[in-house]
């Protein structure tokens, strides 16, 4: 079985010297997001064979190894949009249109975790692609050092977030050893990671605090405490010059309406909601799957 080699390069052609474990292992440590495509699996005349891998960033770029020329490209791409989007692996099969009529199947169906795209290509060889998301953990910023805040810096590990707590210098201490901490409640840089914030101050700084909230690109802002303390505070910072689209982002009482009491359960409370934002993504494109598309190549 003959490789076909590609007559001129293209943005899939593989960047020389660059070594994929070297170059995702920098992308990781970057907190950069990026999406790792695979060739598991050709038959007949492909360009690229079983094992062939190239790293796609948040742009929709090959910046690094070989998945073939033009005739899986365009789906493969469309694929790694999709895998940004929703944090979702998936399985491609890129083939002639004579074996997807075989199968009794359309571009863009989807069966059994395969989604089908045609290959336009007069190799007409078959391809499966697995597309596997790469994306830096979520970070939850909370604001304050209460019970409550105490809780959610202990537990939001546990599924899956990165933790950083911003409180006045005197009350860190009342956070374990081993989460990020910064004293005072200036803004910092999260990075590409998706950020959620939650204001725990509890008179602590509240103001301070709910203004810092604003300079960060949150999903979500959460504010512990009566919806009667939050509508107070918010007409304080309008006084001050907010903006009515940015007041409009928190979110109060934080959490789900458990029923909750303790600091513990408040902060379960909390997470939950996270989590349900988090995931909501995912959940849809998991109820939708029957119904998913990929864009002929």
């Amino acid at each position: 079985m003959k490789h076909a080699v590609p007559v001129t390069p293209s943005k899939s052609t593989p960047v020389a010297g660059v070594d994929l474990s070297e170059l995702m292992s920098r992308l990781q440590y970057d907190n950069e997001p990026f999406v790792l495509a695979t060739v598991v699996r050709t038959i007949s005349v492909t360009a690229a064979k079983a094992g062939a891998k190239a790293v796609i960033n948040r742009d929709g770029a090959i910046v690094a190894g070989w998945i073939g020329g033009g005739c899986a490209r365009g789906a493969v791409l469309r694929a790694a949009k999709a895998a940004f989007d929703d944090g979702e692996t998936r399985l491609i099969s890129i083939q002639p249109g004579d074996l997807l009529a075989e199968l009794g199947v359309e571009p863009g169906d989807e069966r059994e975790g395969v989604q089908f795209a045609r290959n336009m290509c007069p190799s007409q060889g078959t391809m499966d692609i697995f597309i596997e998301p790469v994306l830096p953990r979520p970070v939850l910023v909370v604001y304050g050092a209460s019970p409550v805040a105490v809780a959610l810096a202990q537990q939001a590990r546990t599924i899956g977030f990165d933790i950083t707590v911003c409180a006045l210098p005197e009350d860190l201490d009342a956070f374990p050893a081993g989460i990020d901490k910064s004293a005072g409640f200036d803004s910092f840089n999260p990075g590409n990671a998706e950020t959620y914030v939650v204001v725990s101050t509890q008179g602590r700084g509240d103001l301070a605090a709910l203004e810092e909230t604003f300079k960060l690109p949150a999903r979500h802002i959460g504010f512990v405490g009566s919806r009667r303390k939050l509508e107070t505070l918010k007409a304080k910072l309008k006084d001050k010059g907010v903006a009515p689209d940015d007041l409009d982002r928190v979110k109060g009482p934080a959490g789900l309406d458990l029923g909750a009491i303790t600091p513990e359960e408040i902060a379960l409370s909390i997470l939950a909601e996270l989590l349900l934002l988090r995931r909501k993504n995912q959940r849809l494109h998991d109820l939708d799957s029957e119904d998913a598309q990929v864009v002929e190549t």
